[in-house]
């Protein structure tokens, strides 16, 4: 049931006006080298902030960048933290892949030294910026990429953001900042940006994850409800009603709700008689020619359109929804999600490295129509694998399982599913699956734990998988 009611808002909404003059009084500590530390600490060491920027880390990317920090005037250290100097600080911006249990995250808060994440300091220097925020447990990032998608086939100048992988800070450094930013939001990233006031917010879906991190599923979504704690009567949110978690979260939220469905009627919906989707009561686009597979791919494809029409008045003419309808046509899978790679011998090899979770891997594998390969292993992120049995009983005949959550996963499937132990040599891994496969089977990398007990990250991951795929599945 739609919650529409009345008039749809149109004042833009935009972030703080500007930054709080106590947190640049002093030095502002940087903590975290990767892609956003770099963005951010560079974005403020260009507006004469005296900046200190640390990483634990000694490998060759943080390298690179302290390097190139250096230039830009910054102090840096590699291999380690003053924790006195943090104490001393200003401000402490925080890279969202530091946990809160670190020493230098724990010195902030001890000295009570404000700490903030990279993207609350660029939006602060974005104060006009319209942004549409995408959260969820899955989805997000298709789904993000779509809106920047959507908007551009607008002929916007629109960028996707955040944990999708491009820092917010290098737009807020831009001299031509874009006029739209589709903007991911991870929880963690949630927990440290304050300021967040979506044009419109996207709800993808809620499960237990990042268990490594949150003492249990409730704090997790505890950190996704932060995108509402500025919410108002002009707030516009877009929300899954399939999700029983989502609308609990959203129930008590001020401001304008709609939904997307893939069940039943509502504000953006699949109808699967007609076999369209249809949002605000137009038809977009037939199924057929959304070039993704899976329910689960419909569900973001509504979410997108529902979001970019309710982002402006202008999205909603005839004309607009044309251009909308044009560009979600040309709309391709992401490197990484469910993406193939290639059809070797008459096996089929898909790279879903993106997949750091169960309910992830879950939607994998309802895509599955073929015998399946299933590579599953990485860094152990705290859910039962067993969550996994029923659906790979329907199609999945070998798992080989790999890397630092191996014995857990063997553990929770053998006995229902077959289980090879293949260690933690990513090609001996692949070719376990090369080995295992028929003609006609499918080779699928979705790992359902992250990748940093074996690689930088889960693109690095996929980028291995596709690269050694490529080099022995045709042999």
């Amino acid at each position: 049931m739609s919650k529409i009611s009345g008039p749809l808002a149109s004042s833009a909404h935009v972030s703080a006006p500007a930054m709080d003059d106590a947190w640049l009084t002093g030095e502002v500590a940087v903590l975290g080298l990767g892609r956003s530390g770099r963005s951010v600490a560079t974005l403020l060491a260009r507006t004469g902030s005296r900046v200190y920027a640390s990483d634990g880390s000694t490998d060759e990317v943080i390298a690179r960048n302290a390097d190139a920090l250096r230039e830009e005037g910054v102090d840096v250290e590699v291999g380690g933290h003053d924790l006195d100097r943090i104490r001393k600080a200003s401000l402490v911006v925080a890279s969202p892949g530091i946990p809160p249990e670190a020493a230098p995250i724990a010195a902030a808060h001890a000295a009570g030294v404000p700490l903030v994440g990279e993207i609350e300091i660029a939006l602060r220097f974005l104060p006009h910026l319209r942004y549409i925020a995408i959260t969820g447990t899955n989805g997000k990032t298709t789904t993000t990429a779509m809106i920047a998608h959507l908007l551009r086939g607008l002929r916007l100048r629109a960028e996707a953001a955040g944990n999708i992988g491009t820092p917010l800070a290098e737009f807020a450094g831009a001299a031509a900042p874009p006029d739209w930013v589709a903007l991911e939001l991870s929880s963690f990233q949630l927990h440290d940006t304050p300021s967040v006031r979506p044009r419109v917010g996207v709800l993808t879906n809620l499960s237990a994850n990042h268990l490594d991190r949150y003492a249990d599923a409730a704090s997790y979504f505890g950190d996704k409800a932060l995108m509402f704690r500025n919410a108002s009567a002009a707030s516009l949110w877009v929300s899954n009603l399939d999700d029983a978690e989502v609308q609990a979260m959203v129930e008590r939220v001020p401001g304008l709700h709609a939904g997307f469905s893939t069940s039943t009627r509502s504000d953006a919906w699949y109808d699967r008689g007609a076999d369209t989707l249809v949002v605000l009561g137009e038809t977009i686009i037939p199924r057929g020619d959304l070039a993704l597979l899976g329910d689960h791919n419909v569900a973001n494809a509504l979410a997108a359109c529902l979001a970019v029409m309710l982002a402006d008045e202008h999205h909603r003419t005839p004309e607009s929804i044309e251009r909308m309808a044009k560009a979600l046509r040309s709309f391709r899978a992401l490197e990484h999600r469910i993406e193939t790679v290639g059809e070797w011998n008459g096996v089929q090899w898909i790279n879903d490295s993106k997949s750091t979770n169960i309910a992830s891997t879950l939607v994998a594998l309802r895509g599955m129509h073929a015998p399946t390969i299933l590579l599953l292993g990485g860094k152990h992120k705290g859910e039962p694998y067993t969550a996994l049995i029923d659906e790979a009983k329907r199609t999945v005949k070998r798992v080989i399982a790999y890397g630092e959550a191996m014995p857990l996963i063997a553990a929770d499937l053998e006995g229902s599913v077959e289980v090879v132990r293949a260690g933690s040599d990513f090609e001996a891994v692949v070719r376990a699956a090369r080995d295992a496969a028929v003609p006609g089977d499918v080779v699928l990398l979705s790992p359902a734990c992250s990748s940093y007990d074996m690689f930088d990250h889960y693109e690095h991951r996929g980028a291995e998988f596709k690269r050694i795929a490529a080099a022995i599945a045709s042999r």
